[in-house]
Parts: structure tokens; sequence; C-alpha cells
């Protein structure tokens, strides 16, 4: 864990920038802090190259105080337009020795403490994949429950794309990070609060609101359901949803920051590609004129 002290600024979140679209590359090239002490918080499906996770990072990097960086499945799929064909662990070892390149923070790095406004917190990215627990309704089994969402057509491309390699499955892999995560949090120091980004939810309720609930299984683990109260969270980071939101669960601030595609972020009344303040929140923030 690393301390750095900022005084001022603000902690910000995005995530789903899928900057394979022109529009939402056009929108990460708008992207600046408010302040020379902001941090950046991207949790995830940046794209599904390297090069344009690169591109995408490096811009960023340039800019905010410090960028801090989760995998979503679209950086581990092994996708034909990628030249780089790495499958599994070792494309998520790479992407991540490409964000040490670039000084950006991944969940193999020390937790940095944010500072700031609302801190001091432990900033913790996480890697923990998903194990298809969150089944649809009346299915008891992984099993059932794909064979549930074959027959209604709404299935994951990670089933076709991104693969566990060298772990079995990606429910096996989901496993070892959700161990080997846990020992990591579970080591902080109890007085110290914390913000976990990640790219699923930490609990299910998010996805509620899902218009195919089916989809749900590709969206997180059970195993990861009483975190938020655990680890002292003060913000819980994610996106991979598209429904940009705040929530609230058992007192805990659950934060979607998601862009998403260009046919989504059209239809909303806010302008595309904001910046999700996470600490302070705005309403937190004291009036400048009092």
């Amino acid at each position: 864990m690393t301390s750095t002290a900022a005084r001022t600024g603000r902690l910000l979140a995005v995530s789903d920038l899928h900057i394979g679209y022109d529009e939402n590359r056009a929108l990460v090239e708008g992207m600046r802090p408010g302040s020379d002490d902001d941090w950046l918080l991207v949790a995830g499906d940046v794209a599904e190259t390297v090069a344009d996770v690169t591109w995408a990072l490096k811009t960023l990097a340039g800019r905010f105080a410090r960028v801090v960086w989760v995998p979503g499945n679209h950086e581990l799929w092994t996708h034909p337009r990628d030249s780089v064909t790495l499958r599994g662990a070792a494309r998520y070892d790479h992407l991540v020795e490409v964000c040490r390149d670039l000084g950006v923070t991944t969940p193999e790095d020390p937790y940095p403490v944010w500072d700031g406004p609302g801190g001091p917190v432990a900033v913790a990215p996480l890697f923990l994949l998903y194990d298809y627990s969150f089944l649809p309704e009346g299915c008891a089994t992984k099993e059932e429950g794909l064979a549930y969402a074959h027959g209604t057509g709404v299935v994951c491309n990670d089933e076709y794309l991104l693969h566990p390699d060298p772990h079995p499955t990606r429910d096996a892999w989901c496993a070892a990070r959700v161990a080997a995560t846990e020992r990591r949090l579970a080591a902080l120091p109890e007085d110290l609060p914390t913000v976990l980004v990640n790219h699923y939810p930490l609990h299910r309720h998010p996805t509620d609101v899902l218009w195919y609930p089916e989809f749900a299984m590709w969206c997180g683990t059970a195993l990861t359901t009483d975190w938020h109260r655990r680890f002292r969270v003060e913000a819980m980071v994610y996106g991979h949803l598209h429904i940009p939101r705040t929530t609230w669960h058992e007192g805990v601030r659950f934060e979607e920051v998601s862009v998403g595609y260009p046919r989504e972020w059209r239809r909303r009344p806010e302008p595309p590609g904001r910046l999700r303040p996470v600490l302070p929140r705005d309403e937190d923030r004291e009036d400048p004129a009092r």
C-alpha cells in the first residue's frame, strides 16, 4: 500500500469507454481533469485490442495525477482484430506490464491511498471475474443457467472470446482471483476505509434492472456478497452493465460509471463521457461562497 498526499482535487471514475467506436474515442480525447490533483479510476472495458487500450490509458495518464485501471471482459478477449494473440492469464499479465510502462496502477500493484478531500481511503483495484452464481430464476446450477441463456439467445461473447488459460474454466479463474484478493484486502489496516474498483459489481442488486436478467450470470460472483460490509467500503465503483447510476445497499454506495456504446449514451439526457465524482461527492463539496 502506498500513500500519496493529494490535498485538493477529486477522485473521479469512468468505465466502459469502448474506444473501438470513433464517437467514444473522441470522448476520451476530450476528457480532462478539473485540477492537477485529480485521480481517475478506469473500471474496465477500455477496448478489445491492446493497441487501443494502450492509447487510451496513455492519453489519460498524461492528464491525471494518477490513473487506476482494472480489466473488463473486453480487454481479456482474444479478439480476431487484435495482433496480440495471448490468451487468459498471459493476456492479463501483458496488459499489467503495459500499464506499468505507462505509470498506471493495476490490481497487481500496492493499493494507493487517496489523501485528498473525502480521504484517506485505500483505493483497491480488483480483478475478480464471475462464476455464473448470479443464476436466472428457477435455475439451480451453472449448467441449467447456461442452457436457459442459450435457449433465450442471450449469451455473453465471453463464451467464445474470453479464455481462462491456464485455468480449466472462467469460474475456476474467478475463484483463484477472489481468494488472492480477499487476503490482500483483509491485510489492510482496520481503521482505513476503502474504495473498491472492479469491472463487475460486488453484489447482485445492481443487476436487478437488467432488461435480460439471464445476463446477470456474466456480471459477478456471490463470493463477494458481503465485501462491502467486511472491508469498510466508502464506495464500490464498477461498470459493465452500461446503466450509469448510484445505488445504496446496506448503507454503502455503489457507483456504476459506464460510458457504454454510442447507441446507448445518445438516448441519455446528460452529456456523454462525464467523469463521475467518487470523492468528494458533488453534494458533499463545500459551497465556496459560504
